[in-house]
């Protein structure tokens, strides 16, 4: 513009831009059977071999699809991808298939034998040399990691909610039961180590890699608890810079409709109308918050 007046334009660039906030459309996976590479139900011995299954909330966690819109929106093909709190094999799974390298933080043996199980099941075989695990957990993935130290370009996170995953809505411990994820709740304790975590995160990352953390909004003791303000707070102390919000819609959408189904866990739970409890929460969206480490790389100026 030639007013003195009028705005002054911004420079093209060739770094990626990030709109401040943004609406993903990834519907949930339907079931964590394992699929071939043609997207078949996998009926193969892998499948056969395991028999437990990834509880709703840990399924719901983050889905393939969910993992897909944040790889692609942070990285480029061949990059490196790192996992902290691993609650499924997904992230693995949608890094090996966008033809990125991924290592998932994968503290406690049950859950990592489940994880590659499911991607044996999932993955061809020249895929699966793109994933790894790595025995540490989410505060120590600085040293789990340690060949990859400020290189990686995206770190993603699930960080379980206080009170949510090793406990009930009782405040009951819960035994350690089928769902893997469960177990490594319930052995590694279920509160966010955010100081512990982002630090680490944050010496993992090359200057301008992402942290994506994922979070979901949940009533807890009679209140809604959202970690996301919290952790976007902690993380500016640890030195990322707030790049995005982005809200991903987790149910399937038509015309101006969202798709909500019940699961038989919330079917069994409906209540009686005039109760004054609260109605079952059905899981509709999370919150991807995405940060930035300062500095810019060679890779990033040559975007």
């Amino acid at each position: 513009m030639n007013s003195t007046n009028g705005p002054t334009p911004t420079p093209a660039t060739h770094a990626r831009q990030l709109l401040p906030l943004t609406v993903w459309l990834c519907p949930d996976d339907t079931t964590d059977q394992p699929t071939k590479p043609s997207g078949q139900p996998c009926q193969g011995p892998a499948h056969h071999a395991a028999p437990t299954r990834i509880c709703d909330r840990h399924r719901a966690s983050i889905s393939t699809a969910l993992a897909r819109h944040i790889i692609n929106a942070a990285t480029h093909e061949g990059e490196v991808i790192a996992e902290a709190f691993t609650p499924n094999h997904a992230t693995l799974t949608a890094a090996a298939q966008l033809g990125r390298r991924a290592v998932a933080c994968v503290p406690h043996p049950p859950m990592a034998r489940h994880i590659g199980t499911q991607l044996r099941a999932t993955l061809p075989r020249e895929r699966l040399d793109r994933v790894a695990m790595r025995p540490c957990r989410a505060d120590q993935m600085h040293r789990g990691v340690a060949d990859h130290l400020g290189q990686v370009a995206l770190v993603i996170a699930t960080p379980p909610v206080s009170g949510t995953s090793a406990q009930d809505r009782t405040g009951t411990r819960r035994a350690p039961g089928g769902c893997p994820a469960c177990l490594s709740d319930v052995l590694a304790g279920s509160a966010f180590q955010a100081r512990s975590f982002l630090p680490a995160a944050f010496r993992l990352l090359r200057p301008g890699g992402h942290l994506a953390v994922v979070t979901t909004a949940r009533h807890h003791h009679g209140r809604l608890v959202d970690p996301a303000p919290e952790i976007i707070r902690q993380a500016r102390a640890a030195g990322f810079r707030y790049s995005q919000h982005a809200i991903a819609v987790r149910v399937p959408v038509e015309g101006d409709t969202l798709l909500v189904q019940a699961t038989p866990g919330g079917l069994g739970q409906l209540r009686d109308v005039r109760s004054r409890a609260l109605p079952p929460a059905a899981r509709v969206h999370a919150d991807v918050c995405l940060l930035t480490r300062a500095g810019t790389s060679s890779q990033e100026e040559g975007r």
